[in-house]
């Protein structure tokens, strides 16, 4: 009986104790615990062939907080964040896709980009920082107007963006 029960204790402590800390979303910030996200501010007009979209910068800002927020356990503050997240809106662009046996398009692409500073300061030699542009697309039928269909494409694409950014600073396997 003795021998089961030390077989067992020593097969529950190799669980524990071989078993970092994970999580299943792949979050895996070291040592940080809080993280800060700047104001995104939206410089899509000056890129050429992009359009200004009033309200945009505060919604990814607040996208990315989210995504972090609720796929890590890292707490938001507003200064000295353990991991540190800015950058800017760098383009928003409708262009056509695909065109029809008339020459006209036959979809339409909303295209966004985000130029994205990142900032361990937990990790001294800056290994883990990076400055990096991401982007995706959602694209809409051409008869279709983009205000019909921006609330679903900003979500789709931000949701996309939001997620690379989340596994480039923080999915460490």
């Amino acid at each position: 009986m003795k021998v089961k029960n030390i077989i067992f204790l020593m097969a529950t402590s190799l669980l524990f104790f071989n078993c970092g800390v994970y999580n299943f979303t792949g979050g895996n910030p070291g040592t940080a615990t809080s993280f800060q996200v700047n104001y995104f501010q939206n410089y899509a007009s000056q890129s050429p062939g992009s359009i200004f979209e009033p309200g945009m910068d505060r919604d990814f800002t607040l996208a990315l907080q989210d995504r972090i927020l609720n796929q890590s356990s890292l707490d938001l503050v507003n200064n000295l964040g353990d991991l540190l997240y800015e950058g800017e809106i760098v383009e928003y662009r409708i262009s056509p896709m695909t065109a029809t046996a008339q020459q006209t398009a036959a979809q339409n692409r909303l295209s966004i980009a985000v130029k994205v500073r990142f900032t361990n300061n937990t990790i001294e030699d800056g290994s883990k920082d990076f400055d990096q542009r991401f982007s995706f697309f959602y694209d809409y039928p051409a008869n279709s107007q983009l205000s019909a269909v921006k609330t679903e494409a900003h979500e789709i694409i931000f949701e996309r963006i939001t997620q690379d950014i989340f596994n480039a600073s923080l999915a460490d396997w």
